[in-house]
């Protein structure tokens, strides 16, 4: 059966693209989720324009998701932490307690978003990437402190 797909599937295709699936993936999962539509002269001049729709969607979320990185990445936050020996930390800095940090300074960023590449075990000044979108990262600097500090 040909379809033309309204979303972007993983493993079948984009938006617009027509694509042959088995009659019955098409019937019960595609069709009545939303994410295609029959092959037809009318469903692809529809298609067309809500592609339009999607990619000025797509395209706002990415200047939304710019003007947001350039602000956040002047910001610097501070993290404190339980010390031990040598400056190391009892546990290490999540993700969780840079998001924390982010929201008390007003910039509300899912935890899954910042990415930590090495685990931070102790004290010091760390780089952490924060990917707003797709297309765009930006980082922000990290304090770790020992919580006795002021």
């Amino acid at each position: 059966m040909k379809i033309i797909l309204r979303k972007n599937v993983d493993n079948l295709g984009k938006i617009g693209d027509i694509v042959n699936v088995k009659d019955g993936y098409a019937r019960n999962y595609l069709i009545p989720r939303g994410y295609a539509y029959l092959a037809k002269e009318g469903a692809i001049k529809r298609i067309e324009i809500e592609k339009k729709q999607y990619l000025k969607q797509v395209e706002k979320t990415k200047e939304d998701a710019k003007l947001l990185a350039a602000k956040i990445s002047d910001t610097q936050i501070t993290v404190k932490m339980k010390v031990g020996e040598d400056s190391k930390l009892y546990g290490s800095v999540t993700n969780q307690m840079i998001a924390e940090e982010l929201a008390a300074k007003g910039f509300d960023i899912d935890k899954r978003y910042i990415l930590i590449e090495d685990t931070i075990k102790t004290l010091g000044i760390f780089d952490v990437k924060v990917k707003l979108h797709s297309e765009v990262m930006t980082s922000i600097k990290v304090w770790v402190i020992d919580e006795k500090e002021q």
